[in-house]
């Protein structure tokens, strides 16, 4: 019997360590192709980039236990479109993002590139997960310094995206389906549980000022200084809170979609300007 075809990317870049955690333990479970960035794409979410700018390069790579690595000069939404249209000889079964460094939850989720990959294989019809872990210490809105990822306890993000992805193989999603899964940073015997959540409205930490200040030497040029405000509490039944329960937050993402308002100022204008 075939292996399931995995693609694993993440918007790290292909030398995170979370990527090569979680690569070495969906090898058990099937035959993984890795299509990831050559460098940090953090908050890309499903960016492409302008398409008449678009010609990234692309190399090949090396990780154990992993016979085609694909590196792309672009963010990871690019490589799964790339990988979509036929670029890398691949249809895989799920596609699985990650380990992002720092939890992907809340105000996260719009602007996440490893949950922009997860969309865009959603619109080829692929499934997928997007996993993130908490970081211990100052981690915000899905990012991560390098000095807080010393004690990062990969191996308990990469069982539970395993796992999951498993799941969702033998039983696949309708609408090709989006998990959001988000693990504390303990081992994975002492996690207290799991919960299927919503995305809360705020993040854990939110960006409290964002200043203007004048750029030495440069007349009318500024740098911005951002400046970040104290952990917010947070509604139970959230994903935020779920982690903050040192639980696992595990949500599907639904698709944009038009909503049925009844707006008739709105609808009012536009039949003055060009007719019902």
């Amino acid at each position: 019997m075939d292996r399931p075809k995995i693609v694993v990317t993440n918007d790290d870049g292909v030398d995170s360590t979370g990527l090569h955690v979680l690569v070495r333990h969906l090898t058990e479970i099937g035959d993984v192709t890795v299509i990831a960035p050559n460098e940090e794409y953090s908050g890309y979410s499903a960016a492409f980039g302008p398409l008449y700018k678009i010609q990234p390069e692309v190399h090949r790579g090396n990780i154990d236990g992993v016979e085609n690595t694909w590196i792309v000069s672009g963010p990871p939404a690019q490589c799964i479109m790339f990988m979509r249209l036929g670029a890398f000889d691949i249809t895989p079964d799920i596609v699985v993002s990650g380990i992002n460094p720092g939890a992907n939850v809340g105000r996260a989720v719009y602007h996440s590139g490893t949950i922009g990959a997860c969309l865009t294989a959603r619109l080829g019809g692929i499934p997928s997960v997007a996993i993130s872990q908490s970081v211990t210490g100052f981690g915000v809105d899905g990012q991560a310094w390098e000095d807080a990822l010393e004690n990062q306890l990969w191996d308990s993000a990469a069982e539970v995206a395993t796992r999951a992805a498993e799941a969702m193989l033998a039983d696949p999603p309708p609408d090709a389906g989006v998990l959001n899964l988000n693990v504390p940073n303990s081992p994975i015997d002492k996690i207290d549980g799991w919960e299927w959540t919503t995305i809360a409205a705020t993040p854990p930490r939110t960006m409290s000022v964002a200043k203007l200040e004048p750029k030495l030497g440069h007349e009318s040029a500024y740098n911005v200084r951002l400046e970040w405000g104290d952990q917010q509490p947070q509604p139970e039944g959230s994903d935020t809170w779920a982690v903050f329960e040192n639980k696992v937050a595990a949500s599907w993402l639904s698709r944009i979609d038009a909503l049925d308002l009844d707006t008739p100022g709105v609808a009012n204008a536009l039949t003055t300007l060009v007719g019902k």
